[in-house]
């Protein structure tokens, strides 16, 4: 069973990741610690008592397709309208839309806890809240009246319609094609693929947000709109009306996440789906990077529930499997595999990844909220870029760590992992999707060098880079014997980070182009770690006022991630530095030949 961990999500929010900031502002002075607890809490509830014990179920059925209707698993229908009714999908929309205006930090803390119950489930709102955002942001006053609140409230819920056969991380290649009516709307044809929830029972309407091109458009990213194409038409009084021209034509059997419906989607087929534009012609790109980018957030977050989930699955079974008797042990016959030592080394590496993506996690979440109520210029600008740069960590780095800690898991089971009906596995094939979906790992690795390093020149890296080693000599000054080598490991990780940053910032200036993206994967596991490592760190260093075991806790976790983990970061730093060459030499297709 999963059992929320409300503790340490509050301790992550409030003294590692900086909430304490946001409750100084006037938007969120409200928002003090008790409330922030009971929320946390109520969430931690509802995926405990309400999502996770659905999971397994929604596994095992599917989302089977029927004269183009989608039927989502057994109790799927009651648990979304039960979701709803507790004011969960406007939980950070705006309070003029008729959501609560929390920040990001509140919503990545709750989207954490029902992603653990079942990310299957999760996803489908997630994309929901994306939409409200993108039609907060672009959308005419006329459309928000008529579709926003019904988004807001989940009556209603959104899908994000970018990919297509032929056009997948390169949105040049994308065919979909829009037609101007004269009555200022349009008609859109066009088959997309990969499309989350593009067609369920849940909710009676299913608002799609659609790119394609206008006749007349600029080729490339330059000459993408953005349409909004509802599954059935609004009347002028709020009640639904006719079907418009868009359809299911088929749910893909993936390898997890099954109580998803994954589908293909047809516009167009009986004359043209009517949509209404969002944002200005051939600008459709930037009003979806709304969503995108809280997206890729999201995903982050998906891989910090499923690791959350693993751990407590791997961490339940370690203590009542018995086999063999551990060194010290001296109670009779076998001992659980929770006292060996290879079982512990492990149960431990994955308690730090999972740690460390929430922390990274709620890191980005905080500065999208800065960013938003920065009172002056400077500030806005500072946070934006933190924001901006920890978004490829925060998708990248903690879904590898999702699928990492689930493989870990299976491990720590044995043969019975390999078994379905342990459920270990199910966390594993519903994790191996988030490295790749919102922009694979390898493309949020290019974002990040060719992108977010050269923000500011690249002072903002060197400033965000010396946070990290403030961090590392507070833990050094404390002269803690419990600390052990941990900030000798931190500091020589974050030596390691700033020797690749160089290269690459050097690369690029030199017109090296193809040398950083060679390295780029690595830097960024680099740069991950060792933030990972710090906030670690940190949570270390503010544990002072917590019980005694949460000390030692935090503690014993920190100095054994960076005692350990961040050993990775010099042989990452050479792959940076000296595997360009090797790479650009080798010629797949002539091996293939």
């Amino acid at each position: 069973m999963y059992r929320a961990p409300v503790d340490e999500i509050a301790f992550t929010l409030k003294h590692v990741c900086g909430l304490s900031d946001l409750q100084k502002t006037e938007r969120h002075s409200e928002l003090g610690d008790d409330l922030v607890d009971a929320i946390i809490n109520e969430a931690g509830r509802f995926a405990a008592e309400e999502i996770a014990p659905l999971n397994s179920v929604a596994d095992q059925h599917g989302t089977p397709l029927e004269n183009r209707e989608v039927t989502t698993p057994p109790g799927w229908r009651d648990l979304y309208h039960g979701w709803i009714e507790g004011g969960w999908n406007g939980l950070s929309a705006s309070e003029e839309a008729g959501g609560q205006g929390l920040p990001q930090m509140m919503s990545a803390a709750a989207l954490e806890m029902w992603n653990s119950g079942s990310m299957a489930f999760a996803i489908g709102p997630t994309l929901t809240m994306g939409a409200v955002e993108a039609l907060e942001k672009h959308a005419t006053d006329e459309l928000k009246a008529t579709y926003l609140e019904k988004l807001v409230s989940g009556e209603w819920m959104g899908t994000m319609n970018l990919t297509e056969p032929q056009a997948g991380s390169d949105l040049n290649a994308l065919k979909a094609r829009a037609e101007r009516n004269d009555d200022g709307t349009y008609r859109v044809f066009g088959q997309k693929i990969f499309i989350t929830y593009g067609e369920h029972d849940l909710t009676d309407n299913i608002i799609h947000l659609v790119l394609a091109r206008l006749p007349d458009a600029p080729a490339g990213t330059r000459g993408i709109s953005l349409f909004l194409v509802p599954k059935f038409f609004v009347n002028e009084d709020g009640s639904l009306g006719d079907r418009n021209d868009v359809h299911c034509a088929g749910v893909e059997h993936k390898l997890g996440i099954h109580g998803s419906p994954t589908c293909t989607m047809v516009f167009g087929d009986e004359g043209g789906a009517t949509g209404w534009l969002i944002g200005e012609e051939n600008r459709g790109l930037a009003c979806m990077f709304t969503m995108m980018n809280n997206a890729r957030l999201a995903v982050g977050i998906q891989g910090l529930g499923v690791a959350e989930r693993a751990f407590q699955h791997a961490l339940s079974y370690a203590i009542d499997r018995k086999q063999g008797k551990a060194p010290g042990d001296k109670e009779d016959g076998m001992s659980p595999i929770a006292r060996h030592p290879d079982i512990k080394r492990t149960l431990l590496a994955m308690k730090a990844r999972t740690q460390v993506a929430r922390a990274i996690c709620y890191s980005c979440a905080h500065a999208i909220d800065m960013a938003h109520v920065a009172e002056d210029a400077e500030a806005q600008k500072h946070w934006s870029e933190r924001a901006s740069l920890l978004t490829p960590i925060a998708k990248a780095l903690s879904t590898d760590f999702g699928v990492e800690v689930a493989s870990l898991g299976i491990q720590i089971h044995g043969g019975m992992g390999f078994i379905e009906e342990t459920g270990a596995a199910q966390h594993l094939r519903d994790a191996r999707i988030a490295p790749i979906y919102e922009g694979t790992n390898g493309i949020q690795s290019i974002d990040l060098v060719m992108r977010k390093l050269p923000l500011s020149g690249g002072e903002h890296i060197k400033g965000f880079i010396a946070e990290l080693q403030a961090i590392a000599d507070e833990a050094a000054a404390t002269n803690q014997p419990d600390f052990g080598a941990l900030a000798h490991r931190l500091t020589a990780s974050i030596a390691d980070l700033q020797e690749a940053t160089d290269y690459m910032l050097n690369a690029q200036a030199d017109g090296r182009v193809a040398d950083a993206l060679s390295g780029a994967t690595p830097y960024l596991r680099i740069a991950g770690l060792a933030l990972g490592g710090a906030l670690l760190t940190k949570g270390a260093l503010r544990s002072a006022e917590e019980p005694a075991v949460k000390q030692s806790e935090r503690t014993l976790l920190a100095r054994n991630f960076c005692e350990t983990t961040l050993g990775e970061t010099a042989g990452l730093k050479s792959d940076v530095l000296l595997s360009a060459e090797a790479i650009q030499a080798f010629d797949a297709e002539a091996l293939a030949s």
